[in-house]
């Protein structure tokens, strides 16, 4: 057994002592991980304090502090001054338009009775119609029958001259009754004056435009039989048109009709036509919450043509008396509206205002400004990070690590 013994201890030495170099080097990395987490633990906790309860520790617009700035050095970053104005303001709402036809010109072309087209002289969609261009010539075995009895009328009252008075008067009726009755069919004036002169029955008689404008829809063909009522013709007049937008929600308080409105056309730039607004309508588009606003422009040269796009530039309400600042004075943060007034040391102070509606270049001050202070119009946002800046560093010097003190001076050497 000895023997044995003996042998072993050889082998098994080196084995030993590495398990034993292992499990030394294991211990001296949990102590040195558990000496790491305490230390977190021991240093953390006072800086997420410090954070939670140190709001200088991230420094806002609500915390600014009053910046004093030498005009060295206000001139180096830009800052100018403007002063807080009284007096009256007018929102402009900008969109965009689209010219379509005035609604209240567009006339429909018909027949009052039934008939065939045996000629047709407005052919084309497009075409410029005037008032009182014959369009086409119809048949119209009506007109035929109307005809006959206009002029067996007409040899009646001739017939009835030496005739007692309430025959003539019966015979003037009768005529006059035939006259009427081409007359209400759209048979012109002076067709029917041509019948009754030539005591001839015409197999056509011609239609006539009762108003003017370019054909937008043609319905009918030559040879087509057409009946009483039946849409011929669609036409527009163009020498005024529309211009309908989309306004805005938020904006409709500021638009009133009449209220003058500058369009430019793409198609035109550079040239403003000058308009106003005719009609606000009573319905609002829930998709796009939006409200459509009509404007009426004159449009005597026909250089506006439907379907054009247009921006629209719709003079608002105008308010009096109201205190204003340039709107690069006014720095809003999302949650409140601030500006620097120059007091009267010199010193730039961040005030807290309340703002209304703005224009392309003020805006409205409801309440925080009086009227003739002075407030920065220009580089506002690097006042305000001056001021932010000051506020950080005043605030460190509470925070763990960042206490500042003056390094003392030594002293000359043998005064020791």
């Amino acid at each position: 057994m000895s023997e044995n013994s003996t042998e072993a201890s050889p082998a098994t030495s080196p084995v030993m002592k590495r398990v034993l170099r292992l499990s030394v080097y294991a211990a001296v990395l949990a102590a040195t991980i558990f000496g790491v987490y305490r230390v977190t633990r021991t240093t953390s906790a006072p800086a997420d304090s410090a954070a939670e309860h140190n709001h200088s520790a991230a420094p806002t617009s609500a915390t600014a502090q009053p910046v004093h700035l030498a005009a060295a050095d206000a001139e180096r970053i830009g800052v100018t001054y403007a002063e807080v104005l009284s007096g009256p303001l007018s929102k402009e709402v900008r969109t965009v338009g689209q010219v379509t036809f005035d609604e209240t010109r567009v006339r429909t072309i018909s027949t009052k009775i039934d008939g065939w087209v045996e000629q047709l002289l407005v052919n084309e969609t497009g075409q410029q119609v005037r008032p009182g261009q014959h369009l086409l010539s119809i048949y119209s075995p009506m007109l035929i029958a109307a005809q006959e009895e206009l002029i067996l009328a007409g040899r009646l009252q001739h017939d009835m001259r030496g005739a007692t008075d309430a025959a003539q008067a019966n015979a003037a009726t009768l005529l006059e009754s035939a006259r009427r009755r081409l007359a209400y069919w759209d048979i012109a004036a002076n067709d029917i004056a041509d019948i009754e002169r030539t005591a001839v029955v015409r197999r056509t008689l011609p239609l006539y435009a009762a108003v003017g404008g370019f054909v937008l829809d043609k319905n009918v063909f030559a040879g087509q039989k057409i009946m009483a009522g039946e849409a011929l013709y669609k036409v527009a007049d163009l020498s005024t048109v529309w211009i309908e937008g989309e306004v805005f929600e938020q904006d409709l308080s500021q638009i009133k009709v009449g209220a003058e409105v500058q369009a430019t056309l793409q198609a035109m730039p550079g040239v403003h036509r000058t308009g106003r607004v005719s009609f606000v309508y009573p319905t609002l588009s829930p998709d796009t919450r939006t409200v459509r606003v009509r404007v009426v422009l004159s449009n005597a040269a026909l250089q506006l043509k439907p379907g054009m796009y247009a921006t629209l530039l719709i003079q608002g309400t105008q308010r009096n008396d109201v205190l204003t600042v340039p709107r690069s004075a006014v720095l809003s943060t999302g949650e409140r509206s601030l500006v620097f007034v120059r007091e009267a040391n010199g010193s730039l102070a961040p005030r807290e205002v309340a703002i209304g509606v703005s224009t392309g270049e003020r805006i409205q001050i409801l309440r925080g400004l009086a009227a003739g202070e002075t407030v920065v119009a220009s580089a506002t946002f690097l006042v305000d990070a001056e001021s932010n800046l000051g506020t950080a560093l005043g605030g460190m010097g509470n925070m763990p690590g960042m206490e500042m003190t003056t390094p003392p001076v030594p002293l000359p050497k043998g005064k020791e």
